[in-house]
């Protein structure tokens, strides 16, 4: 073919005869449907005679009453086969989602609060109030007062070493 791009009445000319094959083919199928279902009515369920006596009659109405019978067992045997189909359909697109496996996301980064967590944990009927800043702050401050009580403690032994020493050297 040629590179040339083809023109925009040409496109539309192409698209209406192509719906008009289409609408004709569609009308086709539509009568040779009603044909089919006439040939099957006809072959499965002859045109009842009603002319004759009661007996006939209720003979007749026996028949179609068995003729009913059998498609609705027909038409129940295929309701139980789809529903069995589409249970399957459904087991396996499980199988196929556990084979596939669940993508889990990225985990992020969250800043939660020790009492937050503490609430996710134990849940909200279990109300405990931890303030850990406090306590770190409390920690701090012993450990600097202890601090400062071994400073005096090592000067003192010093001074004592010193008098010490001077005594050894008096005598």
């Amino acid at each position: 073919m040629s590179d040339k791009k083809m023109t925009s009445s040409r496109k539309h000319h192409l698209k209406s005869l192509m719906l008009q094959i289409a609408a004709t083919w569609i009308e086709k199928e539509k009568k040779e449907l009603v044909v089919a279902k006439q040939a099957y009515m006809a072959e499965n369920c002859p045109s009842p005679s009603l002319s004759g006596d009661q007996a006939a009659l209720m003979e007749t109405c026996k028949k179609m009453a068995a003729l009913i019978d059998k498609v609705d067992e027909e038409r129940y045997d295929m309701e139980s086969k789809v529903g069995k189909a589409n249970k399957e359909i459904e087991d396996l697109k499980i199988k196929v989602v556990d084979l596939a496996g669940v993508k889990k996301p990225a985990l992020k980064r969250v800043r939660m609060s020790a009492d937050a967590m503490l609430k996710a944990l134990l849940g909200s009927k279990h109300t405990v109030n931890m303030d850990l800043r406090a306590n770190l702050k409390q920690v701090k401050k012993e450990v600097k007062e202890e601090a400062g009580e071994a400073v005096g403690d090592w000067r003192k032994n010093i001074e004592d070493k010193t008098d010490r020493k001077k005594m050894f050297e008096a005598s």
